[in-house]
């Protein structure tokens, strides 16, 4: 599958337009608009690109304005807010028809060294003993809608195994905790931006579906309206994405239509190298 990181990979290779004007293009995951996960990551390099030395993400905030489409490319634009000694203040704005779909804000750190402390990892089974999440779609890929069978069942570039699979036609009530180990399919190259922004892309999948957890709602279900309307991550630590990453998954609470979800990503030694904070819609409405 690793032509499919190669894809990945080109589609993260944004065209420059002007200075500071950016261009991207879409991949179809079955949701019907532009994968949340994408735009974030495509703005994440849209902003790095401006950055000139060697200073990394640290904090990346994403505002989703208006669903994306998938016919259309995502045009980039980069406000250089500030270049301090130590950070660099980037925001992005995303414009498909005229109009802002997304707007990020993103910060930028020189390396130091600093006092360290972090929440252990859960003890979960090896990604080697669990199946990937890929295969268990395939294996019900009779029962998914005639239409979205073929991009639902598509090769995919990262390699989702989660600890506890759903099956998403037979939701059981449970708590809002999930566990998922994820690489890509393939080895990346070195640049440290590469691995942040697959990090970025990877850090949407299926981590609004937990807050559905404790109501049995599948994520797939017609009368159910989910997207993303906010979306944090802070990168603590060097990591590579090429390498198994655990992203552990929780809902504290869910009201007003809106689901709040967080999450930690471990390497698979125990270090915490990310944190993710999530608001999504979780409308019901009659079909």
């Amino acid at each position: 599958m690793s032509g499919q990181v190669d894809d990945l990979l080109r589609l993260l290779d944004l065209e420059p337009l002007e200075v500071n004007i950016y261009r991207g293009q879409n991949r179809d995951i079955g949701t019907g608009r532009v994968f949340g996960g994408q735009v974030f990551a495509q703005a994440l390099v849209a902003a790095r690109r401006t950055v000139d030395d060697a200073r990394e993400a640290h904090s990346v905030h994403g505002y989703f304005i208006l669903p994306g489409d998938l016919k259309a490319p995502i045009v980039y634009f980069v406000d250089r807010l500030r270049d301090g000694r130590s950070f660099t203040t980037r925001r992005v704005t995303a414009i498909q028809h005229g109009q802002a779909i997304f707007n990020l804000s993103v910060s930028f750190h020189i390396a130091e060294a600093g006092p360290e402390h972090q929440d252990a990892m859960a003890s979960v089974p090896s990604p080697d003993s669990l199946s990937p999440e890929l295969d268990l779609v395939r294996s019900m890929a009779a029962r998914i809608p005639e239409a979205l069978r073929p991009v639902l069942t598509q090769e995919r570039p990262i390699d989702f195994r989660p600890v506890t699979p759903i099956d998403p036609f037979n939701p059981q009530r449970q708590p809002p905790i999930k566990h998922v180990w994820f690489r890509s399919y393939g080895p990346l190259p070195d640049d440290p931006i590469l691995h942040q922004a697959v990090l970025a892309y990877a850090s949407d999948h299926g981590l609004l579906g937990t807050a559905l957890q404790p109501h049995a709602i599948s994520p797939w279900a017609r009368n159910v309206q989910l997207a993303s309307l906010d979306h944090s991550l802070w990168m603590h630590r060097p990591f590579r994405v090429d390498e198994w990453l655990l992203y552990a998954m929780d809902s504290p609470v869910a009201a007003g239509a809106r689901g709040f979800t967080r999450g930690s990503i471990y390497a698979a030694d125990g270090t915490l190298v990310a944190s993710v904070a999530q608001e999504g819609l979780m409308r019901l409405r009659s079909v």
